[in-house]
């Protein structure tokens, strides 16, 4: 999933945002309003790492969200031979 899909659907991913890095505020979560580099900030200034980690992390956590939203089409694939 690329940045402006999330960006798109923030108030939807938000909450995931907040369940990976528990440290951000909601008040950081509306500031940040989907923006990439204000999460990167956000990150870095919360956990007081690097840039390039909290870069890495976002990428990893983008990454995670394609491969939860191809799941369920997993499953059912799944389900469906089982039922054969």
């Amino acid at each position: 999933m690329n940045w402006e899909q999330v960006e798109g659907k923030w108030k939807q991913y938000s909450g995931k945002v907040k369940e990976k890095w528990g440290k951000l505020t909601d008040d950081d979560l509306q500031q940040i309003a989907g923006r990439r580099d204000q999460l990167v900030g956000k990150i870095q200034e919360r956990y007081g790492i690097a840039k390039e980690q909290a870069e890495s992390q976002i990428n990893e956590f983008s990454r995670s969200l394609n491969a939860n939203l191809s799941e369920p089409e997993t499953i059912r694939t799944r389900t469906a031979g089982n039922k054969s």
